[in-house]
């Protein structure tokens, strides 16, 4: 799939080249979605906007070669602003059991075991700290690519990362002479 060539033709108002464009990694913006959202409904609504935004602004887009970077930070936007709509703080506790489940592995028991580990991990930092962990380790993003996401500079989001593991780190390791 050459994403140039198909973001030309969405720029030129081909909206089968734009589905072609979201559909190669519709997963990927689901996780992303399902990480802010805590639940497939929501994080679908936050799809659908994502891709009404994208047909209407395909033309600002200047590298076609960034079409996934920033369609990644138009989901994120999405996503944070029907949080701000609906006033709803997402927190991890509230995630449907299954629907982890299925977004981490296809094991439901070690996904369960996964999902508990992740829960009480991050309760133990802030919020802009597990939003820049979550993008970096569980979506593989890189640090300029969450800086965009998240409105901050590079320094920002390593900061953040290096401080909440450090707090992690800091937490579960104990006291080294005991």
């Amino acid at each position: 799939m050459n994403v140039v060539r198909l973001v030309k033709k969405a720029k030129k108002g081909n909206k089968e080249a734009l589905l072609q464009l979201v559909m190669a990694e519709k997963d990927v913006y689901y996780r992303l979605a399902f990480t802010y959202m805590g639940n497939t409904h929501d994080a679908m609504d936050a799809m659908e906007e994502m891709i009404v935004l994208l047909f209407e602004k395909i033309e600002q887009l200047k590298k076609e070669e960034a079409f996934y970077s920033w369609s990644k930070t138009i989901l994120v936007n999405s996503c944070k602003t029907l949080l701000r709509k609906r006033k709803k703080l997402v927190l991890v506790d509230e995630w449907n059991d299954r629907e982890l489940d299925q977004a981490l592995t296809n094991d439901p028991y070690i996904a369960s075991e996964q999902q508990m580990d992740i829960e009480q991990m991050l309760l133990h930092v802030n919020e802009h700290q597990k939003e820049a962990i979550q993008l970096k380790y569980f979506h593989d993003l890189d640090y300029q690519t969450i800086a965009d996401m998240t409105n901050v500079s590079i320094g920002t989001v390593k900061s953040r990362i290096f401080q909440g593991l450090k707090k992690l780190r800091d937490h579960f390791r104990g006291d080294v002479d005991e």
